[in-house]
């Protein structure tokens, strides 16, 4: 008798276990956040316009972006761009007829990874985006969706300052 019951204490210690793992399975599943589309958790790294320049009543609000003129400097944002990591939006500053500096505004920062290939493509696509004073540059190797979404919000911003390259 004395077997019997120390088979069916156990017995009931083994259901205990089972049923608390299947109860944290069932949670950890339910919280795990996945980044199949566009995320509201995007990073946003700067303001929406640059210092010293105000969107004021000579700024412009297009289908583009924002276009904010102070002097002989514009500033342009381009749109938010979906992508399947998040969303991408850059801000273009344009000086004497040259592109002067591009801020990220917001890039993808749903995980970990995201946030480190950024971390090399975003200053990589700026350096080559002025080099070459237009949104026409290659593809960082592995940051594929934010090269788009970069080059795609930039060229927008850059039509919407009508941005003419000086050959």
């Amino acid at each position: 008798m004395n077997t019997m019951l120390r088979k069916s204490v156990l017995g009931m210690r083994m259901i205990t276990m089972w049923f608390f793992a299947t109860i944290a399975v069932v949670v950890l599943l339910f919280s795990y956040r996945t980044s199949t589309g566009p995320d509201s958790s995007a990073e946003t790294v700067g303001g929406a316009s640059a210092p010293g320049v105000e969107a004021g009543p000579g700024a412009a609000a297009t289908s583009r972006g924002t276009v904010a003129r102070s002097g002989s400097t514009t500033v342009a944002a381009g749109p938010v761009v979906p992508t399947k990591r998040g969303n991408v939006q850059v801000q273009a500053h344009i000086s004497g007829g040259r592109i002067t500096d591009i801020t990220p505004m917001t890039v993808p920062s749903t995980n970990n990874r995201s946030r480190e290939i950024n971390k090399h493509a975003v200053p990589q696509l700026r350096t080559e985006a002025l080099a070459a004073q237009s949104a026409q540059v290659d593809a960082v190797s592995g940051a594929t969706l934010t090269s788009d979404g970069y080059t795609k919000s930039l060229q927008a911003a850059l039509d919407g300052a009508h941005f003419q390259a000086k050959p």
